[in-house]
């Protein structure tokens, strides 16, 4: 493989009429600015998540960690296990989302089109930048360099004609790599690859390939559309039978909205009391409203999600009539599902509400429309969430009423 990285880079023009996109993520972002900011941290394993003895889980680790076998969203016991001697260290929003805005700025000094991904991710496309910056092998050096020296922080780099093709290049060397895929070598690169490596194979995908005996991509390849659609599904085996061809979109910078947002709790200690759980999710409920005002949001489904011991979990979701983003709105319908769903005086592990299905037709500029009472309410919110931008989270939170 090392030689068709090398060859595949050759010759790669921006130029040359061909798109091109980039794929940059940053190795074990959060574990790498501990390690950065704290020199005792080098070279060890580290583990940003929960802390040992809780319930939490691993944000991110080091790679020294991941040569333990710690892995992200692992349980922090078993983290632990695995590997004791690393250091245990909870996660710094502030400090993350500072490195994250100097790594995106530096970004689009290289190309106006950035597209962020996630707070250590973004795709750029930097076609037609040979003029500016020379073949997309210097674009690629220049990125790693120009973040390198404004963060301090390693990234991979992953070059192609489009977004498939570059996010599975920048996955191949991890970390510090540079791979740049030319169109002409996109199925030499696909063809070795082990199926896994596709995006959206999960367990289920998986054990079939292995029932038919499909191991890399060449011998997915082997196999007709009709042939995918039976043993996958429509949409399954339509992906499937893109991605073993290359074949993916070149777009970058659409404007995405998430599926849904939102937040949820782990207990130290299963929690059965039910004004203790009320209150949870009441504060769970005023994170997530501030989240989705924030991003100028309004959702019509509310997602409750409850697990019970053994990881038993239950998800139950009702739409309601008019699109919603106030705290007291969404813990009400929460609440409602809790107690429609039977759980009192279950124990419970973990806690969760979602808000998704967002109103397109509405503005948010005029959020009540003339209803006096939603528009003083819409004032409460916007001065509640500057009252907590400054001051903190739990400064202050809108009552309710008692049970």
């Amino acid at each position: 493989m090392e030689n068709l990285q090398q060859l595949s880079a050759g010759g790669a023009e921006c130029q040359d009429g061909h798109r091109w996109v980039m794929h940059l993520d940053m190795d074990a972002f959060f574990a790498a600015v501990e390690q950065r900011d704290n020199p005792a941290y080098r070279g060890r394993p580290v583990v940003v998540g929960a802390r040992p003895g809780t319930r939490g889980v691993v944000a991110t680790c080091s790679y020294e960690a991941r040569a333990y076998g710690v892995r992200s969203a692992m349980p922090i016991s078993e983290a632990y296990r695995r590997c004791p001697q690393a250091r245990f260290v909870q996660p710094d929003a502030a400090k993350y989302s500072e490195a994250s805005a100097k790594v995106f700025a530096a970004l689009r000094e290289i190309s106006p089109v950035v597209e962020p991904v996630s707070i250590d991710e973004a795709y750029v496309d930097i076609s037609g930048l040979g003029r500016l910056f020379g073949d997309v092998r210097r674009i690629g050096a220049m990125t790693r360099e120009k973040i390198g020296a404004r963060v301090g922080l390693g990234c991979s780099v992953g070059i192609g004609p489009n977004r498939l093709i570059a996010k599975l290049a920048s996955d191949w060397r991890k970390p510090n790599g540079l791979v740049i895929v030319a169109h002409e070598s996109v199925q030499a690169f696909l063809d070795p690859m082990p199926v896994s490596a596709l995006r959206g194979v999960g367990r289920r995908s998986l054990d079939v390939m292995q029932r038919l005996g499909i191991r890399r991509v060449a011998e997915l390849r082997d196999y007709s559309l009709d042939q995918l659609h039976a043993f996958f599904g429509e949409a399954g085996g339509d992906h499937l039978y893109r991605q073993a061809r290359g074949i993916a979109s070149d777009r970058v910078g659409l404007e995405r909205v998430r599926k849904s947002i939102s937040r949820e709790t782990t207990f130290a200690a299963d929690v059965q009391d039910r004004r203790q759980l009320r209150n949870a999710l009441r504060r769970l409920a005023s994170e997530l409203g501030e989240r989705v005002r924030r991003e100028g949001l309004r959702g019509r489904s509310v997602t409750l999600k409850i697990r019970f011991s053994g990881f038993e979990t239950h998800t139950r979701r009702c739409r309601v009539p008019s699109p919603l983003d106030a705290d007291i709105e969404i813990f009400r319908h929460a609440w409602t599902l809790y107690e429609q769903g039977g759980y009192t005086g279950r124990a419970v592990r973990l806690l969760g509400v979602g808000l998704s299905d967002w109103s397109a037709d509405e503005p948010t500029g005029d959020l009540f429309g003339d209803d006096p009472t939603r528009r003083r309410q819409q004032r409460l919110y916007r001065t509640l969430d500057q009252v907590k931008a400054r001051f903190g989270k739990r400064i202050i939170t809108l009552g309710l009423e008692r049970e």
